[in-house]
């Protein structure tokens, strides 16, 4: 089940850690750990659990994102005070919404579906109007960024294709959390199934579609 899934990872980590970093082939991209690449932090671990949200390039107005951004940088808010503004913005299904389009819908579920056991193992997800939420444990010689690039690149292309448009589909920066605990993988996994019962898009996590509660419920009957 998934948090036996999640209890191997840990493991694995903690031993690695134990010993040390393993050598790995030249070949293989590695873990950044922390890193920033605009007014947030990131933190490339290798293969621990990651908490993830993508949003739409246009799911937040630039005014008031920037008014936080400068909060932010002067420290009148903090880094989760902002992501709590955000991801609450977000669940007001502000823009576009493209995603709410079942086609681009699927686009996204099949990507993330397809790399499962691949290139991460996936054990929550959801997508809704305007962003995804997802948790998954990269696999060793996959990154952190390379999975969201991947991710972004190619559902930005099929979507703006069915679409008929062109320019920016995602927002460039990601949202991304390391999970430190059991607790905090079980509290993030129901975050992120309960995400459209929050929004009121549905009343009950398996009836949103386009997630790993329905997913899960229809593969078991």
């Amino acid at each position: 089940n998934l948090y036996s899934r999640y209890s191997r990872s840990l493991q694995a980590s903690r031993l690695r850690s134990r010993r040390g970093t393993p050598s790995m082939s030249s070949d293989l991209p590695q873990a950044k750990g922390w890193y920033g690449r605009s007014y947030l932090p990131h933190f490339d671990g290798g293969e621990i659990p990651q908490f993830i949200t993508i949003r739409l390039a246009d799911s937040l107005p630039q005014n008031i994102l920037e008014r936080w951004r400068q909060e932010l940088a002067h420290d009148k808010i903090t880094d989760a005070d902002f992501r709590r503004r955000v991801e609450h913005y977000l669940d007001q299904s502000y823009g576009s919404c493209v995603l709410g389009d079942e086609r681009v819908a699927k686009i996204v579920r099949d990507n993330l579906l397809h790399f499962d056991g691949v290139k991460y193992r996936l054990h929550a997800w959801v997508v809704m109007p305007n962003h995804i939420h997802f948790l998954a444990v990269p696999k060793e010689g996959h990154t952190l960024a390379e999975i969201v690039h991947s991710c972004k690149s190619f559902t930005a292309h099929e979507a703006n294709n069915i679409l008929s448009r062109s320019g920016r589909f995602w927002f460039p920066e990601p949202f991304d959390r390391y999970i430190r605990n059991y607790e905090h993988f079980e509290k993030t996994c129901s975050y992120i199934e309960n995400n459209p019962v929050k929004a009121k898009l549905c009343k009950k996590p398996s009836d949103w579609p386009f997630s790993s509660a329905h997913f899960r419920l229809n593969k078991n009957k």
